[in-house]
């Protein structure tokens, strides 16, 4: 089926999506001065440098407060993952709405994008960290997968079940490689980002396909796999056995 020769989404990128240059605050409650505080550290140094007791005192609070609201430093980041979260879910293009399903996840991940830029450079920091912790890597896995359930629920593409959770996982490895690109891309109409999500969802499409046919399969042919592969009986022994 030949797609249509301009997308609405990847236009509206290209004209209308910039990118903060700073992260604005996200409020005065102790909980998003925390979030913040974090996000600050973590353009200066490393994840696994940084302690509780001096994201307090970036945030300008008692550790017991910090206490109050988190439990540790990877809480503390899942929360502003849930934050950007919110921000697209928000977000929302009603236009969207008649558009073909991977027209809409383009439009949903773009503005994920959008969501995350003031913060461009700490999660480049958090990335280079979980590239060299294989605990941490698969902490930021689980809230991506996590995150991308949200995101295919919005752009209405089905997430329950084994096949939704399939698909979630897919969508992250997908968006992180679509980051990866994304952490060099100066340009205003971040033309080498879309190009990534655009090939990107190209194989997810296959993948997904894939994994319609393999669900598909009825549970009476994989039943029958089964038998044609168990060992076979030995009738001789069987029958000794008997006698």
């Amino acid at each position: 089926m030949a797609r249509k020769p301009a997308r609405n989404s990847a236009n509206k990128s290209k004209t209308e999506r910039k990118a903060p240059t700073a992260a604005p605050p996200r409020g005065t409650s102790n909980r998003d001065k925390v979030v913040d505080a974090l996000l600050a550290l973590l353009t200066e140094q490393s994840f696994e440098q940084i302690g509780l007791a001096e994201i307090a005192g970036r945030a300008g609070i008692k550790l017991s407060a910090l206490r109050a609201e988190f439990g540790s430093t990877l809480s503390i980041y899942a929360a502003h993952i849930k934050d950007i979260d919110n921000i697209v879910l928000d977000g929302g293009d009603a236009d969207m709405a008649e558009e073909p399903p991977r027209e809409r996840l383009f439009d949903v991940e773009m503005r994920r994008l959008e969501a995350l830029a003031p913060y461009k450079e700490a999660v480049r920091s958090i990335m280079r960290s979980a590239r060299r912790n294989p605990g941490l890597a698969l902490a930021i896995n689980a809230m991506a997968v996590r995150s991308q359930k949200w995101m295919l629920e919005t752009a209405g593409i089905g997430a329950a079940g084994p096949r939704g959770a399939l698909r979630a996982q897919g969508a992250a490895l997908m968006f992180a490689r679509v980051v990866s690109v994304w952490l060099d891309d100066d340009e205003e109409g971040l033309d080498a980002s879309m190009a990534a999500l655009d090939r990107s969802l190209s194989s997810a499409e296959r993948w997904d396909g894939f994994v319609g046919d393999l669900c598909s399969i009825p549970k009476c042919v994989l039943r029958g796999t089964r038998r044609r592969h168990a060992r076979p009986v030995d009738e001789g022994a069987v029958e000794a056995d008997a006698a």
